[in-house]
Protein backbone atom coordinates (compact mmCIF):
# COMPACT_ATOMS: atom_id res chain seq x y z
CA UNK A 1 0.00 0.00 0.00
CA UNK A 2 1.45 3.65 -1.14
CA UNK A 3 -1.37 6.04 -0.34
CA UNK A 4 -4.30 4.61 2.52
CA UNK A 5 -7.57 5.43 2.19
CA UNK A 6 -8.91 7.24 4.95
CA UNK A 7 -12.81 8.37 5.91
CA UNK A 8 -12.38 12.07 6.48
CA UNK A 9 -15.46 13.21 8.77
CA UNK A 10 -15.46 16.61 8.71
CA UNK A 11 -17.33 17.83 11.69
CA UNK A 12 -16.56 21.68 11.01
CA UNK A 13 -19.66 23.74 10.05
CA UNK A 14 -17.67 25.53 8.02
CA UNK A 15 -15.68 22.81 6.31
CA UNK A 16 -13.11 24.35 3.70
CA UNK A 17 -10.37 25.43 5.69
CA UNK A 18 -10.78 22.07 7.35
CA UNK A 19 -10.57 20.28 4.48
CA UNK A 20 -7.80 22.04 3.05
CA UNK A 21 -5.79 21.74 6.26
CA UNK A 22 -6.26 18.17 6.45
CA UNK A 23 -5.54 17.14 2.52
CA UNK A 24 -2.40 19.18 2.83
CA UNK A 25 -1.19 16.99 6.08
CA UNK A 26 -2.11 13.61 5.06
CA UNK A 27 -0.57 11.15 2.41
CA UNK A 28 -3.74 9.44 2.30
CA UNK A 29 -6.50 9.78 -0.37
CA UNK A 30 -9.65 10.87 1.83
CA UNK A 31 -13.04 10.28 1.23
CA UNK A 32 -14.83 13.42 2.61
CA UNK A 33 -17.95 13.41 4.69
CA UNK A 34 -19.33 16.31 6.19
CA UNK A 35 -20.81 15.11 9.73
CA UNK A 36 -22.89 18.22 9.82
CA UNK A 37 -25.30 17.84 7.17
CA UNK A 38 -25.49 13.81 8.15
CA UNK A 39 -23.35 12.45 6.42
CA UNK A 40 -21.53 9.39 7.64
CA UNK A 41 -19.96 6.39 6.18
CA UNK A 42 -22.35 3.37 4.78
CA UNK A 43 -19.03 1.14 5.82
CA UNK A 44 -16.51 0.21 6.84
CA UNK A 45 -14.29 -0.14 3.93
CA UNK A 46 -11.28 2.31 4.62
CA UNK A 47 -7.90 1.53 5.81
CA UNK A 48 -8.60 4.02 8.45
CA UNK A 49 -10.77 7.13 9.54
CA UNK A 50 -9.92 10.52 10.94
CA UNK A 51 -12.82 12.73 13.03
CA UNK A 52 -11.86 16.31 12.88
CA UNK A 53 -12.38 19.30 15.18
CA UNK A 54 -16.08 20.91 15.53
CA UNK A 55 -17.55 24.30 16.80
CA UNK A 56 -19.83 21.62 18.71
CA UNK A 57 -20.03 19.94 21.68
CA UNK A 58 -19.86 16.16 21.72
CA UNK A 59 -22.74 16.15 24.44
CA UNK A 60 -25.67 18.63 22.26
CA UNK A 61 -28.59 16.68 21.21
CA UNK A 62 -28.03 16.81 17.73
CA UNK A 63 -28.91 13.79 15.19
CA UNK A 64 -25.83 14.20 13.25
CA UNK A 65 -23.43 13.80 16.55
CA UNK A 66 -25.17 10.70 17.57
CA UNK A 67 -25.03 9.33 14.00
CA UNK A 68 -21.11 10.21 14.41
CA UNK A 69 -21.19 8.38 17.61
CA UNK A 70 -22.15 5.44 16.51
CA UNK A 71 -20.17 5.29 13.51
CA UNK A 72 -17.33 5.94 15.05
CA UNK A 73 -17.39 3.11 17.67
CA UNK A 74 -18.28 0.47 15.51
CA UNK A 75 -15.45 1.21 13.36
CA UNK A 76 -13.03 0.98 16.99
CA UNK A 77 -15.01 -2.01 17.35
CA UNK A 78 -14.05 -3.20 13.16
CA UNK A 79 -10.26 -2.74 14.66
CA UNK A 80 -10.32 0.40 12.18
CA UNK A 81 -7.41 2.52 12.75
CA UNK A 82 -8.91 5.96 14.22
CA UNK A 83 -7.62 9.30 15.10
CA UNK A 84 -9.67 12.10 16.57
CA UNK A 85 -8.55 15.94 16.39
CA UNK A 86 -10.22 18.10 19.09
CA UNK A 87 -13.71 17.63 18.84
CA UNK A 88 -12.51 14.30 17.26
CA UNK A 89 -10.19 13.63 20.42
CA UNK A 90 -13.89 13.86 22.78
CA UNK A 91 -16.33 12.07 20.25
CA UNK A 92 -13.49 9.15 20.65
CA UNK A 93 -13.47 9.82 23.89
CA UNK A 94 -17.32 9.76 24.75
CA UNK A 95 -17.84 7.04 21.75
CA UNK A 96 -15.77 4.56 23.73
CA UNK A 97 -16.93 5.43 27.49
CA UNK A 98 -15.15 8.01 28.54
CA UNK A 99 -16.35 11.18 30.21
CA UNK A 100 -16.47 14.90 28.12
CA UNK A 101 -17.27 18.25 30.16
CA UNK A 102 -17.77 21.70 29.93
CA UNK A 103 -14.59 23.49 31.37
CA UNK A 104 -16.03 26.90 32.09
CA UNK A 105 -13.01 28.69 30.25
CA UNK A 106 -10.77 28.40 26.90
CA UNK A 107 -7.84 27.12 26.42
CA UNK A 108 -6.38 28.73 23.08
CA UNK A 109 -3.26 30.03 21.92
CA UNK A 110 0.10 27.95 21.13
CA UNK A 111 0.17 26.09 24.38
CA UNK A 112 3.22 23.86 26.08
CA UNK A 113 1.65 19.91 26.23
CA UNK A 114 3.51 16.89 27.70
CA UNK A 115 3.82 13.76 26.04
CA UNK A 116 5.07 10.34 27.83
CA UNK A 117 7.25 8.93 24.55
CA UNK A 118 4.92 5.64 25.01
CA UNK A 119 2.98 6.33 22.29
CA UNK A 120 3.86 5.66 18.23
CA UNK A 121 1.51 8.48 17.64
CA UNK A 122 4.41 11.19 18.66
CA UNK A 123 6.80 9.34 17.78
CA UNK A 124 9.97 12.13 16.88
CA UNK A 125 8.11 14.48 18.86
CA UNK A 126 9.96 16.07 21.70
CA UNK A 127 8.23 14.93 25.22
CA UNK A 128 7.74 18.54 26.12
CA UNK A 129 5.90 20.80 22.60
CA UNK A 130 3.99 23.65 21.61
CA UNK A 131 1.15 23.24 19.60
CA UNK A 132 -2.12 25.24 19.05
CA UNK A 133 -5.06 24.58 21.12
CA UNK A 134 -8.68 26.05 20.92
CA UNK A 135 -11.13 24.55 23.19
CA UNK A 136 -13.62 24.72 26.22
CA UNK A 137 -14.48 21.37 27.11
CA UNK A 138 -12.17 18.51 27.83
CA UNK A 139 -12.00 15.02 28.12
CA UNK A 140 -12.06 14.60 32.02
CA UNK A 141 -12.26 10.97 32.23
CA UNK A 142 -10.27 8.82 29.37
CA UNK A 143 -12.13 5.80 28.18
CA UNK A 144 -11.72 2.56 30.49
CA UNK A 145 -8.40 0.26 29.13
CA UNK A 146 -7.35 3.96 27.04
CA UNK A 147 -4.14 4.89 28.09
CA UNK A 148 -3.32 8.86 28.11
CA UNK A 149 -0.41 9.61 26.75
CA UNK A 150 -0.54 13.29 26.25
CA UNK A 151 -1.57 16.04 28.82
CA UNK A 152 -1.08 19.52 30.34
CA UNK A 153 -2.59 21.89 32.82
CA UNK A 154 -5.61 21.94 31.16
CA UNK A 155 -6.12 18.38 31.36
CA UNK A 156 -5.74 15.16 28.33
CA UNK A 157 -4.14 15.91 25.46
CA UNK A 158 -3.65 12.45 23.77
CA UNK A 159 -4.96 9.11 24.40
CA UNK A 160 -5.19 6.20 22.79
CA UNK A 161 -7.40 2.80 23.07
CA UNK A 162 -6.53 -0.30 20.40
CA UNK A 163 -6.25 0.90 17.35
CA UNK A 164 -7.88 4.63 18.29
CA UNK A 165 -5.60 7.78 19.06
CA UNK A 166 -6.80 11.23 19.92
CA UNK A 167 -5.02 14.42 20.49
CA UNK A 168 -6.98 17.13 21.94
CA UNK A 169 -4.52 19.96 20.39
CA UNK A 170 -4.49 20.84 16.44
CA UNK A 171 -1.88 19.87 14.69
CA UNK A 172 -3.11 20.38 10.89
CA UNK A 173 -3.53 24.30 11.60
CA UNK A 174 -1.79 26.88 9.68
CA UNK A 175 -1.12 30.79 10.44
CA UNK A 176 -4.20 32.15 8.86
CA UNK A 177 -6.51 29.17 10.22
CA UNK A 178 -5.33 29.64 13.58
CA UNK A 179 -5.93 33.62 13.49
CA UNK A 180 -9.82 33.06 12.10
CA UNK A 181 -10.68 30.61 14.76
CA UNK A 182 -9.05 32.85 17.46
CA UNK A 183 -10.86 36.00 16.06
CA UNK A 184 -14.27 33.77 15.65
CA UNK A 185 -14.70 33.43 19.26
CA UNK A 186 -17.15 35.66 20.30
CA UNK A 187 -17.62 34.74 23.74
CA UNK A 188 -14.06 36.08 24.33
CA UNK A 189 -13.48 39.19 25.26
CA UNK A 190 -11.40 41.37 23.35
CA UNK A 191 -8.28 41.57 24.69
CA UNK A 192 -8.11 38.21 25.13
CA UNK A 193 -9.07 37.40 21.30
CA UNK A 194 -6.02 39.77 20.60
CA UNK A 195 -3.53 38.49 23.38
CA UNK A 196 -3.30 34.65 21.12
CA UNK A 197 -3.21 36.94 17.85
CA UNK A 198 -0.47 38.52 19.35
CA UNK A 199 0.93 35.41 19.95
CA UNK A 200 0.64 33.82 16.59
CA UNK A 201 4.06 34.39 15.02
CA UNK A 202 6.04 32.36 12.48
CA UNK A 203 8.03 31.34 15.56
CA UNK A 204 5.72 30.17 17.22
CA UNK A 205 4.00 28.57 14.28
CA UNK A 206 7.26 26.97 13.08
CA UNK A 207 7.94 25.47 17.05
CA UNK A 208 4.33 23.68 16.15
CA UNK A 209 4.87 22.42 13.20
CA UNK A 210 6.89 20.08 14.57
CA UNK A 211 3.75 18.06 15.94
CA UNK A 212 2.66 17.25 12.09
CA UNK A 213 4.91 14.39 12.26
CA UNK A 214 2.19 12.65 13.72
CA UNK A 215 0.00 12.62 10.54
CA UNK A 216 3.53 10.82 9.05
CA UNK A 217 2.95 8.68 12.30
CA UNK A 218 -0.57 7.76 11.81
CA UNK A 219 -0.74 7.15 8.08
CA UNK A 220 2.39 4.98 8.64
CA UNK A 221 0.37 3.04 11.49
CA UNK A 222 -2.36 2.77 9.35
CA UNK A 223 -0.29 0.60 6.39
CA UNK A 224 1.06 -1.15 8.81
CA UNK A 225 -1.96 -3.00 10.80
CA UNK A 226 -3.59 -2.80 6.69
CA UNK A 227 -0.04 -5.30 6.31
CA UNK A 228 -0.82 -7.22 9.45
CA UNK A 229 -4.44 -7.77 8.31
CA UNK A 230 -3.24 -8.75 4.88
CA UNK A 231 -0.52 -11.36 6.26
CA UNK A 232 -3.05 -12.84 8.88
CA UNK A 233 -5.73 -13.41 5.49
CA UNK A 234 -3.35 -15.12 4.01
CA UNK A 235 -1.81 -17.08 6.86
CA UNK A 236 -5.22 -18.21 7.30
CA UNK A 237 -6.09 -19.40 3.76
CA UNK A 238 -2.94 -21.54 3.45
CA UNK A 239 -3.95 -23.11 6.84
Amino acid sequence: MTRPRIALLNAAHEPDDTRRNFRRELDADLVEYHCPSGEVPRSYAFDGCLVTGSRASVYWDREWIDGVREWVGEAVDAGLPCLGVCWGHQLLADALGGEVEDMGEYEIGYRTVEHDGQSPLLSGVDPEFTAFTTHSDRVAEAPPGATVFAENDYGIHGFRKDHAFAVQFHPEYDMDTAESVTRGKDELSEERIQSVVDGITPENYTAACETKQLFENYTQYVRQVSLDDATGATNAADD
